[in-house]
């Protein structure tokens, strides 16, 4: 499950969450169909899903920095 990132630093990249969802509120994105229904909460300022799934943008981007890394 990835999905590309930018942050107001100028970082960005593509982060692989393959391996991070877990937990009965995370499980849903698992499924393709359901992780594509992403989008972007501009008054949250991160990703959010419709079972109201959220991924704090410093997680993003500690994962994506770590993957790069």
């Amino acid at each position: 499950m990835k999905f590309w990132v930018s942050f107001d630093d100028g970082t960005s990249g593509q982060v692989d969450l393959s391996n991070s969802l877990k937990g009965s509120m995370f499980e849903p994105l698992n499924n393709p169909q359901f992780f594509a229904r992403l989008a972007v909460d501009t008054e949250l300022e991160t990703v959010v899903w419709p079972n109201g799934a959220d991924l704090a943008p410093e997680f993003l981007k500690e994962h994506l920095i770590q993957q790069v890394g």
